[in-house]
């Protein structure tokens, strides 16, 4: 079914971008926020996880992987590596931006997927709660203060384009 391997793309292409924004992060955070390098190598640990159960499906059903792929790595990568240059709160900021975007997704997936493939709706299912986890950390780490709200608001933009264009690629 074509809506399915769409949705396989997406979620691989996204999981590799949340690798990357991770990753650039991590990189920052050794140098300039020691301390919260535990829970960001904890949460890219849960993006690598969800990245090769996307991508052990995608092989197994001999489907291509988004072309936005490097795209999402690119994008990931700078993101991480500015957000993190902005601040410890701007990378909650973008994790709670980013994870509740992803979360409004996923919604969507779900409901189309349990009436039509099972093993991708477990597949979704079984990065929920990591994702619900990493959102909701986010949000009680990240500021609230009116600075953020405009990272926030480009951070979600940011990555509603990104889902955009690769179901169309």
């Amino acid at each position: 079914m074509i809506e399915v391997e769409r949705i396989l793309r997406v979620d691989h292409a996204g999981e590799f971008g949340a690798i990357n924004i991770y990753r650039s992060q991590l990189f920052v955070a050794r140098y300039l926020y020691k301390d919260i390098v535990p829970k960001i190598e904890e949460m890219l640990s849960h993006e690598k996880k969800h990245f090769n159960t996307f991508d052990r499906i995608l092989k197994s059903r001999n489907i291509r992987h988004c072309y936005a792929l490097y795209f999402w790595a690119f994008g990931g990568a700078t993101l991480g590596f500015l957000t993190a240059l902005a601040g410890r709160n701007a990378i909650w900021v973008c994790t709670d931006s980013i994870e509740s975007t992803v979360l409004h997704h996923l919604g969507w997936q779900l409901d189309f997927l349990s009436k039509n493939d099972v093993e991708v709706h477990e597949a979704v299912m079984s990065i929920k709660a990591d994702e619900e986890e990493h959102q909701e950390f986010g949000q009680s780490h990240g500021s609230k203060s009116f600075i953020y709200k405009p990272i926030f608001w480009v951070v979600r933009k940011s990555t509603e384009f990104a889902i955009w264009l690769s179901t169309k690629l």
